[in-house]
């Protein structure tokens, strides 16, 4: 089989395993961010065996994918793979009156997502953590200013003392997820990234930074000032 004759089978297999309205539902909420099976199956309202089903046929067409939570490691997230990113944007648009960037600390990941939101989207943003640390870390600092963000040096805040009832909250570790998950909320949204600062090193704040500008791509469009 030639290498057109392969990609437009592939192709087919894609456009097969999108051929039903749960699995499209699936893509859809995926697009937006990261979820478990169980989570996916609450949202959905999706018995759990179907759910399975319709996720290995997502598996097998290359539309997913599974990672493990940086945070417990027994759960696993399911995420759009690269491939079927390009192709895939929000159908559907929300309203929100602000965007709060959540992770554990409040000095990494969640402050770098505000900043980069601000240069992207009308709609303003913040950031705050469940267990906020002393202060920024320095490596985010030194990331903002490689990558031209406005970053200051201020505070970390924790999040009861920052979120609203109308933001639309988005955790971006699995840690600050799963210690949130105990009350789903239909407002928040979920991006796995991992922790920059478990090495500390530039790479890592730099791939921190190119994650969260992609996510920040695909869900801004989704996102309307209210």
């Amino acid at each position: 089989m030639s290498i057109e004759a392969s990609e437009l089978v592939a192709r087919a297999a894609v456009h097969a395993a999108l051929g039903d309205p749960v699995r499209l539902a699936i893509v859809d909420a995926l697009v937006l961010g990261e979820a478990s099976p169980s989570e996916l199956q609450r949202l959905l309202d999706v018995p759990s065996n179907l759910m399975a089903h319709h996720v290995r046929v997502l598996e097998k067409a290359g539309v997913v994918r599974r990672h493990r939570s940086e945070a417990d490691r027994r759960r696993t997230y399911l995420a759009l793979a690269p491939t079927a990113l390009s192709a895939l944007r929000p159908t559907v648009t929300r309203d929100a009156v602000r965007v709060v960037f959540v992770c554990t600390e409040n000095s990494a990941r969640s402050q770098l997502a505000a900043a980069l939101w601000a240069d992207t989207s009308a709609v303003p943003a913040t950031s705050a953590g469940t267990r906020p640390a002393p202060a920024i870390h320095p490596g985010a600092l030194a990331a903002a200013e490689r990558h031209g963000l406005a970053l200051r040096a201020a505070t970390p805040r924790h999040l009861d003392d920052v979120v609203d009832p109308a933001d639309v909250v988005i955790t971006v570790c699995d840690a600050a997820h799963e210690e949130l998950a105990a009350a789903p909320d239909e407002r928040r949204l979920h991006w796995s990234v991992p922790d920059p600062a478990r090495t500390g090193d530039d790479g890592a704040f730099d791939h921190a930074i190119d994650t969260l500008a992609d996510r920040i791509t695909r869900v801004a469009p989704a996102l309307r000032p209210s």
